[in-house]
């Protein structure tokens, strides 16, 4: 059975002449370095949410040792969170032909028998398994949550979070077994563009080893290959221009003038939404977060503030008699897209901090919005955050009022913090310990 070559699990069942070891290894050295950094670039925006400061910041809460590295995000430079997450969501959909390709060129590995010959390839097989669900896993979710179609069970953080760890760790693994072997096979390729020899020229199609297998050659070259309809070069130009061409339609979203319109790929790409002053992205409106018009009016809203020394209830009137003061911030989202710095102007956090008792030394506060429904209703920020002189409860934007889809009467503005953190629609200040 393992021989009928109508089975996968026959080598000639695979006959695609493109198959073999330097076709692999090219692909896989370019994931190599794109998914490092893809995954590096995770883990930042995970700590940028700072979820050991407060329950409401933790989706992951089950954690344990995987939050090892977590530290006090920054608010410095102010587009930290926005090159980040830009580099994470571009690079993340950019790989995604690199990553087809590579599993189209290791499908037959998968149905290889027997599963296990030695104790190493039993752990290559398990390793290249456990990449091949999570990669795909990872990768699926992530565009789910990107274009705003999230459908899995459960929250998008955690998933995503423990799913990374499981991907990278067998993804690790699968380099550390395989990474000789591709360096290898483009060695070899490397000697087979030397000068002709005394059977004239070489076929560009394939290197030798692929042309002429011999016994013990590597399983992903088949026995019985088809005739070649595209060279080798020929296929990674079109991988490259698949991923050139996801690279066009996507990176416009976290850049400013005309690239946005060729976003076409990213759920806030394209033109900014609206003209004037808040005519800039958004991800929630007033109306999908339950915010009525009837909450926010003068006579109704007031800004409740507590901290060491009490509680002060504060109208919108009365915020603007407070010192004012502006600052130039981007919005970032965990999405990918962003704005370019808006200016921003309204009441430093860390003057109110001191109206009630937290003078000199801001301590960590507790935001809470008008918001009804949705995730980070509630977030907490970090006494660096409370104290950094940009980071304002904003009344106006561009020298307009807010909006109420822009989190009218009042929101959070902070630099290199999520757009989740910059909480709209805002209603109580609790300053203290969390």
């Amino acid at each position: 059975m393992r021989d009928d070559p109508r089975l996968p699990t026959a080598p000639g069942f695979w006959r695609s002449p493109l198959r073999g070891p330097w076709f692999t290894s090219v692909l896989g050295l370019v994931l190599l370095a794109g998914l490092t950094v893809l995954f590096v670039t995770g883990l930042l925006s995970y700590a940028a949410y700072n979820p050991d400061l407060a329950p409401v910041n933790d989706k992951t809460p089950d954690k344990g040792i995987l939050g090892f590295y977590l530290f006090a995000w920054p608010t410095d430079p102010h587009w930290l969170y926005r090159l980040n997450q830009g580099v994470h969501v571009t690079l993340g959909v950019t790989l995604i032909p690199v990553l087809l390709a590579k599993l189209w060129s290791v499908v037959p590995k998968l149905f290889a028998l027997p599963p296990a010959r030695s104790l190493a390839h039993a752990l290559e097989r398990i390793s290249l398994l456990l990449l091949v669900g999570g990669a795909l896993f990872e990768f699926v979710t992530g565009v789910l949550n990107v274009q705003l179609d999230y459908v899995f069970p459960g929250s998008f953080y955690p998933l995503h979070f423990y799913g990374a760890w499981v991907f990278f760790a067998a993804f690790a693994a699968h380099a550390v077994l395989k990474t000789p072997a591709a360096v290898r096979n483009l060695r070899a390729l490397r000697d087979e563009h030397g000068p002709r020899d005394e059977h004239g020229p070489r076929d560009e199609r394939a290197p030798r080893t692929e042309r002429d297998p011999g016994p013990g050659a590597d399983p992903l070259v088949s026995p019985r290959p088809d005739a070649p309809t595209v060279s080798r070069r020929g296929a990674l130009g079109f991988v490259g221009g698949g991923s050139l061409l996801l690279f066009a339609t996507t990176a416009g979203q976290t850049t400013d003038g005309p690239l946005r319109r060729t976003a076409l790929l990213a759920p806030h790409g394209g033109p900014d939404p609206g003209t004037g002053p808040n005519g800039f992205q958004i991800n929630k409106t007033a109306r999908y977060a339950g915010i009525r018009p009837s909450e926010t009016g003068p006579d109704v809203w007031r800004l409740v503030v507590t901290g060491r020394t009490g509680t002060v209830r504060l109208t919108r009137d009365d915020l603007l008699r407070l010192p004012p003061h502006s600052a130039s911030l981007p919005i970032a989202c965990v999405e990918g897209w962003s704005t370019s710095d808006q200016r921003w102007r309204g009441v430093r956090l860390r003057d109110l901090a001191a109206l009630v008792g937290h003078e000199g030394d801001p301590p960590d506060v507790f935001v809470e919005s008008l918001q009804l429904r949705g995730a980070f209703r509630r977030a907490a920020l970090r006494a660096d955050q409370v104290a950094d002189p940009r980071s304002l409860l904003a009344l106006y934007v561009n020298g307009e009022e807010l909006s109420p889809d822009h989190g009218h009467p009042a929101r959070i503005i902070v630099p290199a913090a999520p757009g989740v953190l910059n909480t709209k629609w805002v209603a109580r200040l609790t300053f203290g310990d969390l």
